[in-house]
């Protein structure tokens, strides 16, 4: 077999297991679009703890500390609590000032998110107790809060939703293709992976922020043991594996701040990648395992959420590089090779550009930018993704630790309008 052949070979077998992974989440796009208007009778209120770890955010937590007040819900029953996480700003300061009790944390050798939340939620329980508070929202300093989500957050949270997520806006979409990427990923996620599993009776999934959990989940765990890398899916994937299924809410809307350089963009996807890898090595049997049993739906939508695109994606794009090298030193033709990785390319770019382009045109009022930014952002989508390959490759191979992103986008919710 030649390197051509082999190539081309290499693509069917690529081609057919994009398919065999994915062909399912076809599927939830007619369920995505399917607009079911929910209906819900008067919820009282209930006592909830707005959890944020902040570390240098002292630009941008006084905002999101204002969106917490700006709630259409009662105040006196919700509480906001800032662990300054190993801070050299006026973090603490700033949080305090806009009315949240704020705990300080010097702690240079346990690092990251997870160990912050799990610090946060020892100090409110020695202050509160166990009982005082019905749940625990979960944001991160750059967020900020559309007027009602807390109340449609209420509406959806119960004994049978103990864990809840919404949907996530950017802040900053239209600042370059980079914010672009991450924004359009997300609204992704929300309107066309996670709400169709929620309409299906499947779990959703925990992306980092923007979530709820109830007083017994927090019981159970006895805080918050998750510190790996993504936190976020290693909590997801514990649920899970407890049959504790994962609840959306679409109504309750959040805006994000994302990187809009790409050496910073790097750094924190290669977290993600190099996070899930070891999430995947350590709990991938078990998911397996359960895919027989009840949740079994949920556990192989997860796993298959987790790996194979990326994977695939750098399998086959090495094995092309290393065919289409050994061709050329071997004297073959350069244009049939030359075609053949072209096709390696355009098949992925056409997939992700029409996942880009449905997801901006059913989301396009929600997109906080410029008509013509929308549509220039939807064909340079796929190539934020196509970003993922080299990013796959370092978190595999390279030296990955958690560090703070920095947050310049200072607004008010109301500038959101």
């Amino acid at each position: 077999m030649s390197a051509l052949e082999f190539l081309q070979s290499v693509n069917q077998i690529i081609g057919i297991l994009f398919l065999v992974c994915y062909a399912y989440q076809l599927l939830y796009v007619p369920v995505a679009l399917w607009r079911r208007h929910r209906v819900t009778g008067p919820v009282p209120p209930r006592r909830y703890a707005v959890l944020i770890s902040a570390r240098n955010e002292e630009s941008v937590i006084g905002q999101l500390i204002e969106s917490v007040r700006r709630q259409d819900y009662p105040a006196d029953m919700l509480s906001v609590f800032v662990v300054a996480d190993n801070c050299t700003d006026r973090t603490a300061q700033v949080a305090a000032d806009a009315g949240a009790t704020v705990w300080q944390r010097k702690n240079l050798r346990e690092v990251g998110k997870g160990y912050a939340l799990n610090f946060l939620l020892a100090r409110i329980r020695e202050t509160f107790g166990d009982e005082h508070f019905d749940g625990y929202f979960v944001f991160d300093a750059d967020n900020l809060l559309a007027p009602d989500y807390v109340s449609r957050m209420n509406e959806a949270f119960g004994p049978e939703c103990r864990i809840l997520t919404s949907y996530r806006n950017s802040k900053n979409y239209g600042d370059n293709w980079i914010s672009a990427g991450y924004g359009l990923w997300f609204l992704r996620d929300a309107a066309f992976l996670n709400a169709p599993r929620a309409r299906l009776g499947l779990s959703a999934v925990v992306s980092g922020t923007g979530y709820l959990f109830s007083r017994e989940v927090m019981l159970r765990y006895n805080g918050w043991p998750f510190h790996s890398l993504s936190e976020d899916t290693e909590f997801t994937v514990d649920c899970l594996l407890r049959g504790e299924k994962i609840g959306y809410c679409g109504e309750a809307e959040l805006y994000d701040e994302q990187p809009t350089r790409l050496r910073q963009s790097f750094r924190q996807r290669m977290r993600w990648c190099r996070g899930n890898m070891l999430v995947l090595l350590r709990h991938g049997g078990q998911l397996a395992g359960h895919f027989g049993g009840k949740g079994g739906a949920s556990c192989l939508d997860l796993l298959m959420s987790m790996a194979p695109a990326i994977l695939l994606t750098v399998f086959g794009t090495a094995a092309g590089l290393l065919a289409t090298i050994l061709e050329l030193s071997n004297g073959g033709r350069v244009l049939p090779m030359m075609g053949a990785a072209a096709m390696s390319f355009a098949v992925p770019y056409l997939l992700l550009l029409v996942a880009g382009a449905i997801t901006t045109a059913t989301q396009w009022r929600h997109i906080r930018t410029t008509a013509w930014k929308k549509l220039l952002y939807t064909f340079t989508f796929p190539l934020f993704m196509a970003t993922y390959v080299p990013i796959t490759l370092c978190a595999m191979f390279g030296k990955v630790e958690w560090k703070p992103i920095e947050h310049r986008a200072a607004m008010s919710v109301r500038e959101l309008k």
